[in-house]
C-alpha cells in the first residue's frame, strides 16, 4: 500500500519506481515460461549445488571437530576469521582459480556456507547437553555410543540452524556473483543488465523473485527441521 502510494503522489519518478501492480505483472509473466524463468532455475540449480556442496563438507566436519575440543580450539581462529571475511571480497581470488565459469559462483557460494554450517554443527556437539553425556556415561556407554547415540542427536537442532542460514548465505552469494562475473544468466545478471538499461519493471520483478526464493528455502527448511528435530525444547 505505502508502495502503490509513493508513485500515485509521484514522491518518486515513474521511471525509477513503477506500480506494485505493474511489477507483479512483469514477475507474472516473466515467471509463466518467460525468460526471467530460466533465470530463476538456474539461480536455483547454483544455490543448490554450493549448499549440497558446502553440507556434505560442513556437517560432518563440524560435528567431528565439535566432538574433540582441543581440535576445534586449535582452528576456531581460521573459522571465526574466513566467516567474519566478506565472501564477495574473495571473488577475485576465485575467479583467478576457476576463471569465468559457473563452478566460480558455487565453488565460492560453497566456501561461503560451509563455515557458517560447520561453526553450527560443531558449537551444537560441544554445547550438548552435559547431564545427558554424563548419563550415558554412567550407563557404560562407550565414546562411540556416546558420539553417535547423544552428540550427533544433540547437535542436530543447531545443525538445521546452520543449514537454514546456510542456504541464504550460498543464495545471497550466487546473486552477488551472476552480477559481477560474467554470466549470461540468473537473477544477478538479470536484474543488473535491467538496471543498466532502465528497466525497472524487470528490475524490481527479479528482485521479488529473488527474495520469494529466499523466502521459500527458509521456509523449507523450517518445516523440515521441525519434522526432523521434533523433540527441540523437550
Amino acid at each position: 500500500m505505502v508502495w502503490d502510494l509513493v508513485v500515485r503522489l509521484q514522491l518518486v519518478s515513474p521511471v525509477l519506481l513503477p506500480t506494485p501492480g505493474a511489477t507483479l505483472v512483469a514477475l507474472a509473466k516473466g515467471m509463466a515460461g518467460g525468460p526471467l524463468l530460466g533465470d530463476f532455475l538456474a539461480s536455483v540449480s547454483r544455490t543448490l549445488q554450493a549448499f549440497v556442496i558446502a553440507g556434505v563438507i560442513g556437517v560432518p566436519l563440524g560435528v567431528l571437530l565439535g566432538s574433540n575440543e582441543k581440535a576445534y580450539r586449535s582452528v576456531e581462529f581460521l573459522v571465526d576469521f574466513f566467516r567474519s571475511t566478506p565472501s564477495s571480497a574473495l571473488i577475485p581470488l576465485f575467479l583467478m582459480i576457476f576463471g569465468v565459469t559457473d563452478m566460480n559462483k558455487i565453488a565460492i557460494a560453497a566456501f561461503a556456507a560451509v563455515l557458517v554450517i560447520l561453526f553450527n554443527s560443531a558449537y551444537g556437539v560441544i554445547n550438548a547437553r552435559k547431564q545427558r553425556v554424563m548419563a550415558a556415561r554412567v550407563m557404560g556407554a562407550s565414546r562411540w555410543q556416546i558420539f553417535k547415540d547423544v552428540l550427533i542427536w544433540e547437535s542436530l537442532q543447531p545443525t538445521f540452524v546452520g543449514l537454514r542460514s546456510g542456504v541464504s548465505m550460498a543464495l545471497v552469494i550466487v546473486i552477488v556473483a551472476e552480477m559481477f562475473i560474467g554470466s549470461d544468466s540468473g537473477l544477478g545478471n538479470r536484474i543488473i543488465n535491467a538496471q543498466q538499461v532502465l528497466n525497472v519493471r524487470d528490475m524490481y520483478a527479479s528482485i521479488l523473485a529473488a527474495g520469494a526464493l529466499g523466502y521459500v528455502l527458509n521456509i523449507l527448511f523450517l518445516v523440515l527441521e521441525k519434522r526432523v528435530v521434533h523433540w527441540s525444547g523437550r
